[in-house]
């Protein structure tokens, strides 16, 4: 029987979102974005958020759903995401799940068990302790009441160890204990994954720079000009990785080439940690896409996979 759900991921431009089409024209579906940064209105060269001639006609669901400016957490990508796949099911056609973001991705999949929301005064005050007392103190704080967590953290790591004091405090239970609890609760919505990726790794090396290149040459730079000058790159948005370089341009910290020389590292960085966290997943059904003119393979790979 064909899967409920296909979850097509994989390290930036690796080829998600064409796979994700072909298979929707295949299989009757529509898609649903995973993508952290392609939420957001306005940021499109930059989040390489699908053009209409890219959708080929195919619905695509979670995109341009918040403004640039406005924090946007999980929890409210779950909820949203969610009824999305509910009514594609609904309306009897595949759901898939594309993108890059292996939060988003667990957290549609498994559903709620969500870490409570953030005390302001808290964090602040948690902030002011970690400048007077430094990090060898805090870890030490934190290895008390979580050791497990204070032995996974970079020590440097402040914001996620800071987290994890907050969360004790506010509900008394440790972020291992939550997170294990979460792990334990069978998933949502069963799902065949399949991870694009290419071998040598190089090659998605080189995708990225050409990437990069080319969204330069769209415009990137205007677009982040136009937000920037907005006052919307704030929040989460400041830290996407094609804009948080530029502005540093910018605010004349850096040259242009040394902007885009620092987007083409943080992107092939990124890629790397997606690639860290999809090995550790079970379950996965890898197909390697090294070239264009694979598209077809790539395709007939997948649909026959996914068939009975």
């Amino acid at each position: 029987m064909t899967p409920r759900i296909i979850v097509v991921t994989g390290p930036t431009a690796s080829g998600k979102t064409a796979l994700s089409v072909a298979l929707s024209h295949a299989l009757d579906g529509e898609v649903v974005s995973a993508d952290s940064m392609q939420v957001y209105r306005g940021m499109d060269i930059g989040t390489a958020k699908p053009t209409s001639e890219e959708m080929d006609g195919i619905r695509h669901h979670m995109l341009d759903v918040a403004e640039a400016g406005e924090r946007y957490s999980v929890s409210r990508y779950e909820q949203a995401a969610a009824a999305c796949v509910r009514d594609i099911l609904s309306r009897g056609k595949l759901p898939i799940v594309c993108g890059g973001t292996g939060l988003y991705i667990d957290a549609l999949l498994r559903g709620g068990g969500f870490q409570p929301s953030g005390d302001a005064a808290l964090r602040a005050e948690l902030g002011a302790q970690w400048e007077h007392s430094g990090p060898d103190a805090m870890v030490a704080r934190l290895r008390q009441i979580d050791p497990e967590s204070a032995a996974r953290l970079h020590i440097n790591d402040k914001k996620r160890i800071l987290r994890a004091l907050e969360v004790h405090a506010l509900t008394g239970q440790t972020i291992t204990a939550h997170n294990a609890a979460t792990k334990a609760r069978p998933p949502r919505f069963e799902a065949c994954t399949l991870a694009l990726h290419t071998e040598p790794r190089d090659i998605l090396y080189t995708r990225i720079d050409a990437r990069v290149d080319d969204m330069l040459a769209q415009g990137l730079a205007l677009e982040a000009r136009r937000l920037y000058d907005a006052g919307a790159l704030t929040g989460t948005a400041a830290q996407a990785i094609g804009y948080k370089e530029l502005i540093d341009f910018f605010e004349g910290r850096c040259s242009y080439e040394e902007a885009a020389a620092r987007i083409k590292q943080s992107s092939r960085n990124y890629a790397k940690r997606q690639l860290s966290w999809l090995r550790v997943r079970d379950g996965i059904r890898w197909i390697i896409w090294n070239t264009p003119r694979q598209k077809a393979e790539v395709v007939l790979e997948a649909t026959d996979f996914l068939r009975p």
